[in-house]
């Protein structure tokens, strides 16, 4: 190990993972989100359940969708506390009090089958609608949705942030593109990643506006900077199978997970000095789909296949 090397591992000792597995067996947790009173909410998308984890106490409560089988998928908690979720097997957002635990939920239209990924802005729900090659918004003071299709077809929009100008930006997993819209007239505009072969899976935003995204098919970690389009892109420490997948910016750096490693890792990249350190995540993982960031910046993450959720410490 070269001194350099020595020097990072130092400042930079392994995450702390606390995981806690889920009473409800085969919850398939798929995607983590943490309120400001730092309640861990994930979606159990086989049992279709909403689950709310307390870290403090270990207490899990479960929250039945009110339509069955619904596959909750991606979950989000509004600055107001309340929890939304889409429901990827049968079209509908849905929005949980936690207060009062009731649901209300939203029926999508026909055509948007499979709602994906959801973020909230400005009193507006964005989501994405993968197989179905759409981007939404729903108002949910109107109840009206609005929808836009992809320019690139079977593009297959995944992963969702917005950044600081309120800009929802989007990863298009079946083809070699990252695209934005227009928060006012929903035009999206599609940059190109220079390999054909990339396909973004989920992204991050730093607080310079740059877009990290995890190149899933390649085994790659990218940036964009969406006001130049210059891309740059970094291999994966595990390699070209290492399926980089659910991924923040926190802490000064870029965290992801490498959900083609056995086990799988937690993946630390520093955007000053371009190094990687690469850590086993100690249940296995399997497989983080997505992440999100405690009110601490801490990373959150859900383990689909091993039944857990995890918090990580970072030092």
């Amino acid at each position: 190990m070269t001194l350099g090397l020595i020097l990072l591992a130092l400042l930079n000792p392994p995450p702390i993972v606390v995981e806690y597995l889920l009473p409800r067996p085969g919850a398939f947790p798929h995607d983590p989100a943490v309120g400001r009173d730092g309640i861990v909410w994930y979606t159990d998308q086989m049992n279709s359940y909403i689950g709310r984890l307390d870290p403090a106490t270990g207490t899990v409560t479960d929250y039945p969708t009110p339509t069955p089988a619904s596959g909750p998928h991606g979950i989000i908690v509004a600055p107001d506390g309340a929890v939304w979720y889409t429901a990827n097997f049968r079209g509908r957002i849905g929005r949980l009090d936690p207060a009062t635990g009731r649901i209300t939920e939203y029926i999508l239209p026909t055509e948007a089958h499979d709602p994906h990924t959801l973020l909230y802005h400005d009193a507006k729900i964005w989501f994405t609608v993968q197989q179905a090659n759409m981007i939404g918004r729903l108002d949910p003071a109107t109840g009206a949705i609005k929808l836009v299709t992809s320019p690139t077809p079977k593009s297959r929009p995944y992963g969702l942030k917005i950044n600081a100008q309120g800009v929802p930006v989007v990863v298009e997993f079946g083809t070699n593109k990252i695209a934005t819209i227009d928060p006012q007239t929903m035009a999206i505009k599609e940059y190109a990643l220079p390999n054909p072969a990339a396909r973004p899976r989920r992204l991050a935003i730093d607080p310079d506006g740059m877009v990290w995204y995890a190149d899933f098919s390649r085994g790659y970690l990218g940036r964009l900077d969406l006001a130049t389009g210059d891309v740059k892109e970094w291999p994966s420490p595990s390699g070209a199978k290492s399926e980089p997948y659910g991924i923040v910016f926190t802490h000064k750096a870029v965290w992801y997970s490498e959900s083609g490693a056995k086990p799988n890792t937690i993946v630390r990249f520093d955007p000053e000095t371009e190094k990687f350190q690469s850590w086993a995540i100690p249940g296995g993982g399997d497989i983080v789909r997505n992440m999100d960031v405690a009110p601490d910046g801490n990373p959150v993450i859900a383990d689909s296949l091993t039944n857990q959720v995890g918090l990580m410490d970072i030092k």
